[in-house]
């Protein structure tokens, strides 16, 4: 078994503030992942060509996040430094995880914590609905990782249309385009299924916070779309006519999908009567890869696998309305480590002084009980790329370990990291390059190979 968090506690709550509601038990938590979403597609950073009204409820009922963050520019060390609320790093996880279902050190190190296992010592119930992709041995399924259900798909990926799934034993193949093709599987069984994968994947997320109304849950939503490969019904093509770019239409098809589905959760909330008490986070892995899914990432430079912002600046939000009973657009840069840390501080969840989490409580931020901002310093380390990229405030260094990038931008009045200001500001440079120096001694090298590595993934990015 893992280890579960046992030191002192992260903090007290922090103090209710006068407008808000008083709570009276435990909150529940959701946390909706989409996979390979842009930027800019999503209703809340200003789509019209994507109608998202239901996930844009999350944003115009609590925040919009303007600058949030992943932990990696990539799925699966994005999702191990979410779920641990630690940067990947730090442990490893520099890389999208093979799979591999012989391989029990290919995936989250049992020496890490979850969420869920933090949860757990507080008597959550726990499940996660949808991809997992942190690790495929049976030794790091999600019932192993401190969950209580699951039903999704182990690997990076997976096909949408049932028909596809010919393969009934996800411990049985051994590669990546294999287990895009399996059953779903509930817990550790393979079941059989009828509809639209996305679909499939909101009817469990609704029937989780129904069973579990009377408890306090933790729900981890984790869609696989809008991730290729490009596949939706003609119910949501059909939305679609002016898109003539079929992959573009397919794209946005399955975005509709996905908000069709949170639509339906949070309804599903308020019948219950729960959504006061509900948090709820929605963010994306990642950036958007433009040229593979043609998501769109907007003013950002680049997208997925990137060290620019579009690679791991991602579309934010945040609801909880037992507290922020105003909505919020928040400017200053956070996180997804904060969502594990948030979580602990309004859980009393204890912390391991070993392994302290990366990410802040946000909270007392957003209700202004507290000065300054959540985070002076944002870290990307991209190993196998020798690249670093670095948020101080509002300025961002980029460099390579051989000296050949070096770059500095305003992101306050260049968004898109197009001026390179570097020789304007060799203090500034200086400065940043110092606090990125003292922060890679703290981590180590990737303990796995990873998706790069395989000839086969080789040969499909040269196609």
């Amino acid at each position: 078994m893992r280890k579960y968090i046992t030191a002192a506690a992260l903090g007290s709550v922090a103090a209710i503030n006068p407008l808000c509601a008083e709570e009276t038990k435990s909150p529940n938590y959701i946390v909706i992942m989409c996979d390979d979403l842009g930027y800019n597609d999503v209703g809340f950073n200003g789509s019209t060509e994507i109608p998202t009204p239901n996930i844009d409820r999350i944003a115009k009922q609590g925040v919009q996040f303007t600058a949030g963050y992943t932990t990696y520019a990539v799925s699966s060390p994005s999702r191990a430094g979410f779920i641990t609320g630690r940067y990947p790093q730090r442990f490893g996880y520099e890389r999208n995880a093979q799979y591999k279902p012989n391989d029990p050190n290919m995936g989250l190190p049992q020496s890490e914590t979850t969420i869920a296992e933090a949860l757990a010592t507080k008597g959550y119930t726990s499940g996660v609905i949808g991809k997992w992709h942190l690790g495929a041995h049976k030794t790091l399924h999600p019932l192993n990782c401190g969950f209580n259900e699951f039903y999704g798909h182990l690997g990076g990926g997976h096909r949408y249309f049932p028909e596809d799934y010919t393969f009934t034993d996800s411990y049985a193949i051994h590669d990546e385009a294999s287990s895009y093709k399996t059953l779903i599987m509930r817990d550790h069984d393979h079941v059989k299924t009828d509809k639209y994968l996305t679909d499939e994947f909101s009817d469990e997320a609704v029937d989780f916070v129904s069973r579990h109304k009377e408890d306090p849950f933790f729900l981890y939503l984790a869609y696989n779309a809008p991730h290729t490969p490009l596949q939706a019904t003609e119910e949501y093509l059909s939305r679609f006519p002016e898109i003539k770019d079929i992959r573009r239409k397919t794209y946005a098809a399955m975005v509709s999908a996905v908000d069709d589905g949170v639509g339906r959760l949070l309804d599903k909330l308020d019948e219950l009567d729960i959504d006061e008490n509900t948090v709820i986070f929605f963010l994306s892995d990642n950036g958007g890869p433009e040229h593979t899914n043609r998501s769109d990432n907007g003013a950002l430079r680049e997208g997925k696998g990137s060290v620019y912002e579009g690679g791991f600046r991602v579309p934010f939000a945040m609801r909880w309305g037992a507290k922020i009973t105003e909505p919020i657009v928040y400017n200053e840069p956070i996180s997804s480590l904060d969502i594990f840390a948030t979580i602990a501080a309004h859980s009393d969840v204890k912390k391991d002084k070993k392994r302290p989490l990366d990410g802040v409580n946000l909270i007392p931020y957003l209700l202004k009980e507290k000065k300054g901002i959540p985070h002076d310093v944002i870290y990307l380390r991209k190993f196998d790329d020798r690249k670093f990229a670095v948020r101080y405030k509002n300025y961002k260094l980029i460099l390579s370990e051989e000296g050949d990038i070096k770059e500095l931008y305003d992101l306050n009045s260049d968004i898109s990291e197009t001026e390179n200001i570097v020789k304007e500001n060799p203090e500034m440079y200086n400065k940043i390059d110092k606090i990125r120096a003292e922060w890679n001694e703290q981590l180590i090298d990737p303990i796995f190979l990873g998706l790069i590595h395989l000839k086969s993934f080789k040969a499909n990015k040269k196609k």
